[in-house]
């Protein structure tokens, strides 16, 4: 893949007086080196942008000599018994001496040559850093003199062995670093040679992501892709967990069936509007860049989404904040952001540079409250409130706003839960769920209590979300896929393989409408489990279709009709 060059592109100036940082310059990349196929790959990669920008690599290696010689003093009493007379240990401590000198030395300096090697191969200038002491801590140390401001270095190092995902150095130096962090997780991969993918969360580091994945993409002629992803299971869960140890008398102080309602309504419509909305964000910063952004919004646990989708569209690398939205100023590193540094198949970008989008800072420095209108914000639960707030200031910046109201606010809130009503948390409990002796037969392939326990509530979220009264297996399936991966049976896994749809299947399952698709795709996988498919073409598709009216059919002559099922026209 070859590199263009680009001008830098000047940080933008927010109108909320926070100056954005990103996309990060290129100038001046760190590498850290140990002589490693992975290290390797990090200076190829780190060489290749920097001189895109017109700038130079810095390779640095640490080597820890007093803790070798300390090392050695403490083996001393240990050694065989002809290397205990006084001479020839004196000769052994000259010999280990010069080795700790002389040695560790030239070792370094032979890796900094390999890298000057590559440097030179592009015309590119390299700089050498051999510091003594611990090769974390003086990375680190490197990294805050303001003299660099990008690390590039290896996910796994020499102490690699099978069945690792990060190596000590790697994460140490990921977790501390205060500039953007390239993490080579592959290497034979090329950046470019894939998809550049960005995780947004409307955090102002994930979208300096994005700004970054711009320049970078520019440079390597790769398309961006950007996926939200929100996980509408997990409150389901939680909440259900919760009403198991309230008593009564609890429940009703904490008014839980109606809280229980309400994020029932805000987590299925409100997160996921917020979570698009992040997106047609992300879209407008994209045309202004003239950059053309396939979004995608995805739900599910995220770095479980994001880590799936990257392995599905081959992405090179995924960039995300380091942080994200929900973070303190003592977070070193936000927990999807770790997950992904150890399980996502592409290379990772770990960004710390931030971009404000226009539309919110302008909001955020003009635009004034009602007391009233902030009163209803902050009933919002605590965990949405801020991105609720972000939605409101988008909002009235939209429409020429200035000062919000408390109608503007419910207005907002009536877009993003169109089930409920401004006065308070909609009406009536969730009615009851049934299992079908298939759903159940799945779960109970699972040896582990707490883990089945999990997935039921979530199964029972799907078949809400379906609009099915019923929990089936294809409610069930996506969790035990999860499950598997993460040390569920063999046999859940083996079962639950997931099908293969050819172009014309997809295409014509497209054309059911929305609310009743994923019921419809679930028979249709149906009809080819039970025939013993692995792949779904047009026959399997119109026996399926066939099989949904039939069921409308039926239900429709009892009076009732069959809920996330009908006919596809």
């Amino acid at each position: 893949m070859s590199v263009t060059t680009s001008p830098e592109s000047p940080a933008a100036g927010p109108a909320d007086g926070k100056a954005s940082t990103a996309p990060v310059s290129l100038r001046r990349i760190l590498v850290a080196l140990d002589a490693s196929d992975h290290a390797d790959r990090a200076t190829e990669e780190a060489g290749r942008l920097a001189r895109s920008a017109g700038g130079s690599i810095t390779g640095i290696h640490a080597y820890a000599a007093r803790l070798h010689d300390a090392r050695f003093r403490q083996m001393e009493g240990g050694l065989p018994e002809r290397y205990l007379k006084e001479d020839e240990m004196e000769y052994q401590r000259e010999v280990h001496d010069d080795l700790i000198s002389r040695g560790l030395n030239i070792i370094t300096d032979s890796y900094h040559d390999v890298a000057e090697g590559i440097a030179k191969r592009i015309d590119l200038p390299y700089h050498r850093l051999s510091p003594e002491g611990k090769n974390y801590r003086k990375i680190v140390e490197a990294a805050e003199t303001g003299e660099h401001d990008v690390i590039a270095l290896g996910a796994l190092g020499l102490g690699a062995v099978p069945g690792s995902l990060i190596g000590t150095v790697c994460e140490r130096v990921v977790r501390r670093s205060p500039i953007d962090c390239l993490v080579i997780k592959d290497p034979a991969k090329v950046i470019g040679d894939g998809p550049l993918v960005v995780g947004l969360d409307g955090s102002d580091r994930s979208y300096g992501a994005l700004k970054t994945a711009f320049d970078i993409a520019r440079r390597v002629d790769a398309p961006v892709h950007a996926v939200a992803v929100y996980d509408p299971y997990y409150h389901y869960v939680a909440f259900n967990r919760i009403a198991a140890v309230l008593s009564d008398e609890a429940g009703e102080v904490f008014r839980f069936k109606e809280q229980e309602k309400l994020h029932e309504e805000l987590i299925d419509d409100g997160l996921a509007k917020i979570y698009e909305s992040h997106l047609e964000v992300a879209k407008k910063i994209a045309e202004a860049d003239g950059m053309e952004l396939h979004a995608r919004l995805l739900d599910g646990k995220p770095f479980r989404a994001i880590a799936d989708y990257v392995a599905k569209v081959g992405a090179s690398l995924l960039l995300l904040g380091k942080t994200g939205i929900h973070t303190d100023e003592r977070l070193d590193i936000g927990g999807n952001t770790e997950n992904l540094l150890r399980n996502a198949a592409c290379h990772l970008w770990l960004g710390q540079v931030t971009f404000t989008p226009e539309i919110e800072a302008v909001a955020e420095e003009t635009t004034a409250w009602s007391d009233e209108a902030l009163a209803l914000l902050n009933r919002a639960p605590e965990f949405a409130r801020d991105m609720a707030r972000k939605a409101v200031l988008r909002h009235a910046a939209e429409q020429g706003h200035t000062f919000i109201t408390k109608d503007m606010v419910e207005e907002v809130a009536a877009k993003m839960m169109p089930g409920r009503g401004a006065a308070g948390a909609g009406g009536g409990e969730l009615v009851p769920l049934t299992w079908s002796a298939a759903g159940e037969a799945l779960l109970a392939g699972l040896n582990d209590p707490a883990m089945a326990g999990n997935i039921r509530l979530r199964a029972e979220k799907a078949a809400r979300r379906a609009k099915s009264a019923e929990v089936g297996p294809e409610h069930v399936r996506p969790f035990l896929d999860l499950a598997a991966t993460v040390g569920g049976t063999a046999e859940a896994a083996e079962e639950e393989a997931p099908l293969a749809w050819e172009a014309a299947a997809l295409a014509r399952l497209a054309r059911v409408p929305e609310p009743m698709r994923q019921a419809t795709k679930a028979r249709i996988e149906g009809v080819a489990r039970r025939r013993g498919l692995h792949q779904v073409d047009m026959t399997v598709v119109e026996e399926g279709l066939e099989a949904a009216r039939e069921a409308m059919a039926k239900a429709m002559r009892k009076g009732g009709h069959p809920m996330g099922e009908g006919d596809e026209d």
